[in-house]
């Protein structure tokens, strides 16, 4: 009996020991990707904001704007190639006072490689609607769960231009230590404008009478990062937005705001980053831990079984007589009597 359980207990353990590099350098990195059906709603604060109300033709100073960002996956407009997802974001910055009239709509479409994190210029990827844009680096994700404490360019959807997020710091975000990366987008002329602006609002004299503009945005960005996932936990815009003559000689601000994610938002982020990385950790380190550990086990106590002859168990005490002589010994045999017979 001892053999057949010892052959069942080596199979258990050599299939443990097969499993756990199977699980941990194959089963991980198909597993270990960005989700296609991705759905998060975040919302930016800026306050002592400053923006141009086209609405009545003033600029408006200390006001509170915000942000609203939603972003959704698109799973069918990937073209039925499971390596790539395709997600769409759309920005409504607003005036808190005046929620109903947006200061500015954003919206772009990625595709990017949901192992990598890098952007694929395909499935319809676009910037406000403008998809001869052609995307490189990183859009809303950082390497899925491989960040290293290093620069990564990433494409600006503002200027359609990739500039490098340099790492800078390690900080905690909410009890999650987070790396920090920054973003510095140069002053960059965005669109040519078709209507003409009085030269009062451009600091011109009035004599100079209307002029056409272009729009110009520079921008500060800072993003901090969960390492173990590739997941944003919080983000920082400084942006500055303006108007100016093709000479360059008048010019007014339209927007300038420094929007932060609001705090509920971070922490919701923070949940997520820490759901996502105990999956992770679950594939790559703790069942190929637990498969090592218990198929050694396994694998030991099998091998004893089946291998290993248990020793032959001691012989039995045999108990001595009331002479002192052990009981398997013959009794003494009489002495020879030495009293001479009698004659008859």
């Amino acid at each position: 009996m001892r053999r057949p359980v010892g052959l069942i207990l080596i199979g258990l353990g050599a299939f443990l020991l097969t499993l756990a590099p199977l699980v941990r350098f194959y089963v991980a990195d198909r597993v270990v990707v960005a989700p296609l059906n991705r759905y998060q709603v975040t919302s930016l604060e800026s306050k002592g904001s400053t923006y141009f109300d086209e609405s009545d033709l003033k600029l408006k100073k200390n006001v509170t704007l915000l942000a609203k960002n939603t972003v959704r996956g698109d799973v069918r407009a990937n073209e039925g190639n499971g390596d790539i997802a395709v997600w769409d974001s759309t920005t409504n910055i607003y005036n808190q006072a005046k929620p109903d009239k947006p200061v500015q709509i954003q919206g772009f479409r990625i595709a990017f490689d949901r192992r990598t994190g890098k952007l694929t210029n395909c499935c319809g990827s676009n910037v406000d609607g403008d998809n001869r844009v052609r995307m490189s680096g990183y859009g809303l994700l950082f390497p899925i769960a491989n960040v290293h404490k290093r620069d990564y360019p990433f494409y600006d959807m503002t200027t359609r231009q990739s500039a490098p997020m340099r790492f800078n710091a390690v900080e905690e975000v909410h009890g999650l230590p987070a790396y920090r990366f920054t973003q510095t987008i140069p002053l960059t002329k965005t669109a040519r404008l078709d209507v003409k602006m009085p030269a009062k609002m451009l600091g011109l004299p009035e004599k100079a009478g209307n002029q056409k503009v272009d729009r110009y945005t520079e921008a500060y960005n800072t993003v901090w990062v969960d390492p173990r996932t590739g997941i944003p936990v919080k983000h920082r815009q400084n942006i500055r937005s303006t108007v100016r003559t093709p000479n360059g000689k008048g010019s007014m601000i339209v927007a300038q705001a420094d929007l932060i994610t609001i705090d509920k938002d971070q922490r919701n982020l923070v949940d997520m980053a820490n759901s996502t990385a105990l999956k992770i950790d679950l594939l790559r380190s703790y069942i190929p831990g637990a498969g090592v550990f218990f198929g050694l086990i396994l694998l030991f106590v099998g091998l004893s079984l089946a291998f290993v002859r248990p020793a032959a168990p001691p012989a039995p005490a045999t108990p001595r007589r009331a002479d002192g002589k052990f009981a398997d010994q013959p009794p003494p045999a009489p002495a020879a009597s030495t009293t001479p017979n009698p004659t008859p």
